[in-house]
């Protein structure tokens, strides 16, 4: 496994831009890596270590950050999300991403669910929707953080921190912010969300049901009829939108579940196999050190580390 520092990294960091955004973040952000909030859908991030390149798994979400610096890795393409760019990610993706945080100013961020029914709700009342160029979008991307996704992010902060607020006040935040991702440079990946019968929307409906029903076996055929495409057409969007071939998305999202059963369950790695579709504990062994670095044990057991180390 690859082992983590507290070095200094050789790309300058961007300065956080909004100093409120950052204090509201630090009281709220508990502990390392992913924590919930008060309103379902919402997770707070907080890294206060160097994580080199390495396997990582969101589901649908604009990524919003505070302070530090995240680095995503997809098919040859790179992305920044930092305190001046957010990120929007349409599917379910495993990809791998370097973060960049120290103790003295950690990696601070939000993660706000995207709901494909609250997509399309806002799609009906929206006058002026700018037309797609004809190609599916890529399944994440990042681009500027504005000054209007940056202030409702602040708010839904401020709702965050009273349970009334946040069950009150915070769904409507979550809409307002969906809203402006709707509107601005990377709206077209949440719009095809509402159109399911576009090959990213019948791609995207197969990468839910992989996503969510991982241990079952699969019929790589079966589900292109699914999908209304030959098994060819199917392969070939499959892999425009993921990057990846359908088996290997697959055994990636089965080894991220199984490192998640490991780490927060406390299953032992024959357990976890089982429990995510793998009939050899071999095999998983094989798969899970070559996509993570280390075996099973090795990686559950720092990972819980890291996330108790502030807890």
């Amino acid at each position: 496994m690859t082992a983590r520092s507290f070095r200094t990294p050789k790309t300058p960091i961007q300065r956080p831009t909004n100093p409120r955004f950052v204090s509201l973040l630090s009281e709220l952000a508990r502990g390392e890596g992913f924590s919930p909030s008060r309103l379902s859908g919402v997770k707070f991030m907080r890294s206060t270590q160097y994580i080199p390149r390495s396997p990582i798994a969101y589901d649908p979400s604009i990524v919003i950050i505070g302070q530090g610096r995240k680095t995503g890795y997809l098919g040859g393409k790179t992305f920044i999300y930092d305190a001046s760019h957010y990120l929007v990610l349409s599917v379910p993706l495993p990809f791998e991403c370097k973060t960049e945080g120290s103790p003295e100013e950690p990696l601070l961020g939000l993660s706000v669910g995207v709901s494909p029914a609250v997509v399309s709700e806002l799609l009906i009342q929206i006058e002026r929707v700018q037309p797609a160029n004809g190609s599916p979008p890529p399944a994440i991307q990042a681009t500027a953080l504005d000054d209007g996704l940056s202030d409702a992010t602040v708010r839904l902060l401020e709702c965050l921190r009273s349970a009334d607020d946040s069950r009150i006040l915070g769904p409507q935040v979550v809409r307002e912010i969906t809203y402006r991702v709707l509107l601005g440079e990377l709206g077209n990946s949440l719009r095809e969300l509402a159109a399911p019968h576009s090959h990213f929307g019948q791609i995207s409906r197969v990468l839910n049901r992989i996503h969510t029903d991982y241990a079952r076996s699969y019929d790589m055929g079966v589900l292109a009829r699914e999908a209304g495409m030959s098994v060819s057409t199917f392969h070939a969007h499959f892999k425009a939108v993921t990057s990846s071939s359908p088996l290997q998305y697959l055994k990636n999202v089965r080894l991220h579940k199984a490192r998640m059963l490991m780490v927060h369950e406390g299953a032992n790695a024959g357990t976890a196999a089982l429990r995510v579709g793998y009939e050899s504990a071999s095999q998983f062994s094989r798969e899970f050190t070559r996509l993570f670095g280390d075996g099973p044990s090795a990686v559950a057991s720092e990972l819980r580390k890291s996330l108790t180390r502030l807890a």
